[in-house]
């Protein structure tokens, strides 16, 4: 899968005007954010970048005597292991939970280590909220749960989650070069407990799991939390991110509106973690 890359030059840049820039484009379906001195970079999957999301860009809120100016780059599939290796440095979590790529040596060891080769940037721990939800998860029961990874990129989560103790996990992604990649990472971590598969959320019907980890953006997590509390078993806990401070309130409704009941918001940054439960 190629990606396009939007990088955005933003004068004069503060973190504040980059957040409410990130925002927006969240919500026209961006996946992944990047910020810089000068600005920020955008990334979605080229296939959905269209005529008409283009003509989006030109509408965005700005402050008053703020500019932008983009250049849009494609960047094939292939070369995004190349260019995160060259990047990719060791996460550390809480002191306890250490992601890593397989290349990196003689280093310190801690209560969990995930090794991820990322074909991709999503989902390394790099990001805000993936080492939001390493948190979350760190904090959770998982023994002898069953868990759903909805979105799951890489695995990093789903991996974590069956060193947490799973007994069963299901990861799911709609892009196959991330279905892909988690396959290698499940079996490089040594994880015997993840079924992965290449779809979209219409694989849980019928399904019932105790956790669900949905690391996604605001607008998928909107369509689909209706079919993530329809598979919620009774107690369960529904862990979301990918989501921006402002996003709180309608994910608050939304969920209201299907009958969970809120449990913790952690941010990091302007992003955001939030778990609930059905009751």
């Amino acid at each position: 899968m190629d990606y396009i890359e939007l990088k955005v030059e933003v004068k004069p840049s503060s973190q504040e005007t980059n957040e409410m820039i990130i925002a927006q484009l969240a919500e026209i379906d961006f996946e992944s954010f990047t910020e810089n001195d000068n600005g920020l970079n955008a990334y979605i999957k080229s296939p959905d970048y269209t005529s008409a999301l283009e003509d989006k860009l030109k509408d965005l809120f700005l402050p008053e005597e703020t500019s932008i100016s983009y250049v849009i780059n494609r960047i094939k599939g292939e070369n995004w292991n190349a260019k995160w290796e060259s990047d990719f440095e060791p996460i550390l979590v809480n002191n306890r939970c250490l992601v890593k790529a397989s290349f990196h040596k003689n280093l310190p060891e801690f209560e969990y280590e995930i090794i991820i080769d990322p074909k991709m940037s999503f989902g390394t721990g790099h990001h805000q909220t993936t080492h939001l939800m390493i948190e979350a998860i760190l904090n959770e029961d998982f023994i002898n749960k069953t868990v759903l990874d909805m979105g799951s990129g890489t695995g990093v989560l789903a991996i974590l989650a069956e060193k947490r103790g799973a007994k069963d996990v299901l990861a799911i992604d709609i892009d196959d070069w991330a279905y892909q990649n988690s396959l290698e990472n499940i079996k490089v971590n040594g994880c015997y407990k993840i079924k992965t598969v290449c779809g979209d959320v219409s694989f849980i019907q019928g399904k019932s799991f105790d956790i669900i980890l949905a690391n996604i953006n605001r607008n998928i997590l909107l369509s689909d939390i209706g079919h993530y509390v329809k598979s919620l078993s009774h107690n369960g806990k529904l862990i979301l991110s990918g989501i921006l401070k402002s996003d709180i309130e309608v994910i608050q409704q939304n969920t209201n509106e299907h009958g969970l009941s809120h449990l913790t918001t952690a941010t990091r940054d302007e992003w955001v973690t939030m778990s609930f439960v059905k009751l």
